[in-house]
């Protein structure tokens, strides 16, 4: 069975962060972050919304930390109104326009979902179906399914380079972990 990796191109978009409420009266947002740090979302002049079952293209004309969020101005929200119905739209960018990572061994977590994790004695424990931050470090929760992989559990395993992640190879559409199959 081919994995997502070799199945699909990569997606068109990948989501920044999300735009929680209204602030204030004069079109600003709240806005949820996904970037690390927080404020590089900020960093891109142009946002994609999702919201609605459509898309559309606004130029971020104003943002900054505010307490321990952020807020934004776009251009065309002038009021409260017009922010209202943009609440809890997705913030997506192009993903032709991520930054270059430095290393072979650096990842932006949209290449990891999808691949098939095999152990280094090759027991297949699932795909990666998402990641999370824990502080320490990200998590990758790998769901088993039944005839694809030892067994159905939902594992969750640290990723940690070179201690229990020891490949990732996006062209196979796999990674090697280090890791017990009973955990």
């Amino acid at each position: 069975m081919k994995t997502r990796a070799e199945r699909e191109s990569p997606p068109e978009h990948v989501v920044l962060g999300k735009l929680t409420s209204p602030y204030g009266v004069k079109g600003w947002l709240r806005v949820y972050s996904y970037t690390s740090p927080m404020e590089g979302i900020l960093e891109y002049d142009e946002w994609v919304l999702r919201h609605g079952g459509g898309e559309s293209r606004y130029r971020l004309s104003q943002g900054r930390r505010h307490g321990k969020g952020l807020v934004a101005r776009l251009e065309g929200v002038d009021g409260r109104d017009r922010a209202e119905t943009l609440a809890g739209a997705e913030i997506l960018l192009p993903t032709a326009e991520l930054p270059e990572l430095p290393g072979d061994d650096e990842f932006y977590w949209y290449q990891l979902e999808g691949l098939s994790v095999v152990t280094t004695e090759g027991v297949a424990l699932g795909r990666v179906e998402y990641l999370f931050e824990t502080g320490a470090n990200d998590v990758l929760v790998v769901r088993g399914r039944e005839g694809e992989s030892v067994d159905a559990r939902e594992r969750l395993l640290p990723f940690l380079p070179d201690e229990v992640v020891r490949e990732v190879d996006l062209e196979a559409g796999r990674m090697i972990v280090d890791w017990d199959p009973a955990f």
